[in-house]
């Protein structure tokens, strides 16, 4: 009997979908061509359970897409309850070039599963642009981030993290490029004058 999708997984069930998600991010990020086969053993699942939570190549790519842009969303509220909204907002974008450079490594593979006519189309990324919306207004209202810059407006300004090659050394661009954000971000804010 097939589960419904609003009956929570169990726990082993939930852990072995996690790991098949882990291991796709790393593999897919390497081979958009990698074989399912592979990622189930390096999972330690069986087939079964492996096709049980994904029917088809397209089914994994898109969730694992999806997956890590949610982790990253989801990532904004915790950041918020744990430091200044200035800090939360570096912190988070810092974990948005992470996901730029996966989701740069999985573009081949997105681009397969999308592709073809009848596929599913990328996911939105509409959780990322609520979390930079929620991170923006908090750091408003603290007066750190100048006011009235929209998530859209942000998504732009750091637009060049997707620019950069995920298999050279990254991060110290994108940290020089993520810092002039943050410059820009402050400047103008009622409490950095």
């Amino acid at each position: 009997m097939r589960q419904s999708k609003q009956t929570p997984l169990r726990s082993d069930a939930r852990r072995n979908r996690e790991r098949i998600l882990d291991v796709a991010l790393a593999e897919l990020t390497r081979s958009a061509n990698v074989p399912l086969s592979a990622i189930a053993k390096k999972a330690c699942v069986g087939q079964g359970t492996f096709y049980r939570n994904f029917p088809s190549r397209e089914a994994l790519v898109l969730e694992v897409y999806r997956h890590e842009m949610q982790q990253v969303a989801d990532a904004a509220a915790q950041l918020l309850d744990k430091y200044e909204p200035d800090r939360a907002l570096r912190e988070w974008m810092d974990r948005l070039a992470r996901f730029a450079m996966a989701k740069a490594g999985l573009a081949d593979a997105i681009r397969q599963a999308t592709s073809a006519p009848g596929n599913a189309e990328k996911p939105g990324h509409g959780p990322v642009t609520r979390a930079a919306e929620l991170l923006l207004r908090a750091g408003e209202e603290a007066g750190t981030i100048r006011p009235g810059v929209t998530a859209e407006d942000f998504l732009l300004a750091i637009a060049g993290l997707w620019q950069i090659d995920p298999r050279g050394d990254w991060q110290p661009r994108a940290e020089r490029l993520l810092g002039l954000v943050m410059d820009g971000l402050r400047a103008g804010a009622p409490g950095e004058q």
